[in-house]
Formats: C-alpha cells, sequence, structure tokens
C-alpha cells in the first residue's frame, strides 16, 4: 500500500492505538516481557482497560434486555427490519429499557462504580448534584467496536417517535473517539479482499443489512460527516473505497462535502468512487426492496470523484453564455488545484475538459 513506518506505526494507524498499546500489542504476539513503563502511562492503559470490561458488562446487560418482556417492542422491531437472530448476535444487538437507572442499578450490583459509568459515557451526572442516571432509554442498542473487536462506544435508536433524537451516540470518553472510529470497521477488516471493496455507508442499519447480505467489507461514519481521520483510516483498509450514499437531498450533500475533505489528499494510489443510491431510498431499503442483485449492481457501477465534482458543479445550472463558462471554469480550476500529486491533477484536469467538451 506503499505506507512508510515500521511495525509499530502500522498498528498505531491500522487499529488506532497509542505508542504504548501498540508496542504492548507486538510484545504479547512475540511471548516478549516489557520493561517497567512510566506509572503515569501504565495507569492510563489500565484505565483503559478497566472502561473496556465495564463496556463489555453494558453490551450483555443490553442484549439480557432484549431478550426480556419490556425488551419485547424492540425485538420485534428488529424483526421488522428483516435481521435474522444470528445476525442480531453477530452484532450484539441489544435493548436499553425506559428505567431512568436500569443500568445503572444492574451494573452497580455487579462491583462497577457510578463514576465508571460516568467516565464510559454510560451514565450522566446531573449538574445539581443529583443522583447519576441512564444515558440510553428505550432504545435498540448498537455496540461500537474499535479494530481490535473492543467495545468503545454505543449507539441508541430510540423506539419512541417522538423522541427528540431518533439516533444517540456516546459522548466522547477516553475509549471513544467518533472522528477516529469506523463501525463495524474490524469485521470489515477481516473481510477484505481484492473483489471486495470497502463500502462506506451512512448508518449502523445500513452496515448490518449489507452485511447480512454479504456485503460484509461495510463500515460508517458514526453520527457526523466523514472526517479527514476517518477517510484516512479508510484508505488504510483500501485503496479505492466505495462510498455509498442515501439518494436523496442530504446524501449528495454530504458526498459533495466529502470531496472538499479528500482532494488534498488523493494520489495515484489513494481514491474514491461514489454508489448513489436510487433517490429517497438508503442501501437497506433497496436491499429489502430488490435485493442484493441490484445493490451490487449500483457499486459496480460506482462513479469516479472527478464525474461527482462535474456534476456538483453543473447540474441544474445553465452555461449560455462566456460568462457562466469562466466562471464554472474558475470554480473546477479551484477544485483540482487543491490536488498535490501534480500528475493527477494533470488527468483531473483533462477528464474535467473532456467532459467540459
Amino acid at each position: 500500500c506503499h505506507a512508510k513506518g515500521d511495525a509499530i506505526t502500522f498498528l498505531k494507524d491500522t487499529e488506532n492505538l497509542s505508542f504504548m498499546e501498540a508496542v504492548q500489542e507486538l510484545a504479547r504476539q512475540a511471548g516478549m516481557t516489557l520493561p517497567e513503563r512510566d506509572p503515569g502511562l501504565q495507569k492510563q492503559i489500565d484505565a483503559r482497560s478497566v472502561l473496556a470490561d465495564v463496556m463489555e458488562k453494558a453490551v450483555r446487560y443490553f442484549r439480557m434486555m432484549i431478550k426480556t418482556q419490556a425488551g419485547r417492542e424492540a425485538s420485534l422491531y428488529l424483526d421488522r427490519r428483516g435481521l435474522s437472530e444470528g445476525t442480531q448476535n453477530r452484532f450484539a444487538l441489544g435493548y436499553a429499557s425506559d428505567n431512568r437507572q436500569g443500568l445503572l442499578k444492574a451494573l452497580t450490583e455487579q462491583g462497577v462504580r457510578k463514576e465508571q459509568l460516568i467516565e464510559c459515557g454510560l451514565c450522566i451526572a446531573p449538574d445539581n448534584d443529583g443522583a447519576p442516571y441512564d444515558r440510553f432509554r428505550n432504545r435498540v442498542m448498537f455496540p461500537i467496536r474499535d479494530a481490535r473487536g473492543h467495545c468503545i462506544a454505543f449507539g441508541g435508536r430510540a423506539m419512541d417517535q417522538n423522541a427528540r433524537a431518533k439516533y444517540l451516540n456516546s459522548p466522547e470518553t477516553l475509549l471513544f473517539d467518533k472522528g477516529r472510529s469506523l463501525y463495524n470497521i474490524g469485521s470489515a477488516r477481516s473481510a477484505l479482499g481484492k473483489s471486495h471493496p470497502l463500502i462506506v455507508s451512512e448508518g449502523y442499519m445500513d452496515v448490518i443489512a449489507l452485511s447480512q447480505a454479504g456485503f460484509e467489507t461495510a463500515v460508517a461514519p458514526l453520527g457526523t460527516a466523514i472526517t479527514e481521520n476517518q477517510l484516512q483510516m479508510m484508505w488504510r483498509l483500501h485503496p479505492e473505497p466505495v462510498v455509498a450514499l442515501d439518494g436523496d437531498a442530504a446524501g449528495l450533500r454530504a458526498a459533495y462535502r466529502l470531496i472538499e475533505i479528500a482532494l488534498p489528499h488523493i494520489d495515484a494510489s489513494r481514491a474514491l468512487r461514489f454508489a448513489l443510491m436510487p433517490e429517497g431510498q438508503d442501501p437497506d431499503d433497496l436491499l429489502r426492496a430488490k435485493g442484493a442483485g441490484d445493490v451490487q449492481a449500483i457499486l459496480d457501477n460506482a462513479m469516479p470523484l472527478v464525474e461527482l465534482l462535474w456534476r456538483r458543479e453543473t447540474e441544474g445550472q445553465t452555461f449560455d453564455s462566456p460568462d457562466r463558462k469562466a466562471a464554472l471554469d474558475k470554480r473546477l480550476r479551484g477544485s483540482t488545484s487543491q490536488i498535490q500529486d501534480q500528475n493527477l491533477r494533470s488527468h483531473y484536469d483533462q477528464a474535467i475538459k473532456d467532459l467540459r467538451w
């Protein structure tokens, strides 16, 4: 993949580890004992380990809850979305009850301290020094795991149609940096191959539905537009990810924003393609309506970045005067000038010249 660096850098980049965590993992694989570490750093590593254990306890609690009478509606919702029992188990989908302190009570009875639940982002401490309460209530729960499979956060889908936020993510914590994380990154990385490109969709349900349908290399950003760090993570997994976006105005806006983030970083070994779903549909909708064959056809015909750039600058406009044509040229030159690789920039300029002609 032409990346520079050593084994430590490789682990830091691909698994989002700190320097010492990468050293620790390499030592474990090699069967070596590390020398004594800085006490402050050791304390931070130990703290992450404790919080990771708390998160796994929460995963088990939410999994248990979806099998109870309280979680029946959430279970039926997942069934209606066409998710098999095997898929639900694979992604460890669960349910947070409407009980204000359900998780808090269950985990403190297991020896977890309230402060740890707050530090994990699972509970909230009120400003008035009142009793902490669960962050997630009456929601279908999606564990978010890092590249090594450790649960670092949760996403929750509201069961109440009148909830203020349809989806709610964990806040940033010692474990979780949403701009440096991707949903399903570990499983997607394991499934990647020459004939299986990385598929970037918008949300949890898209990733899960795609995986169930055989597209196991799907990942998603976590409730925000794709960041530069996430883009770099994608390129470390695959040189040409396919961004599968919803077929609506919001999906196009997300694609157009991504163009600006990507242009300064693309080169001969790092590109993007864009697969736009039919209007009003996301990958999950299309899978249920038409099946995996139609999704595969759209992925196979994904457009290169240059075509989406042209579409962004020309769609819905009329170029019936020299002034308008000159303005278009100026905007396109401004975009392609961001490409650092001079050879690639010249190819972009030529492709735009061909489209213009």
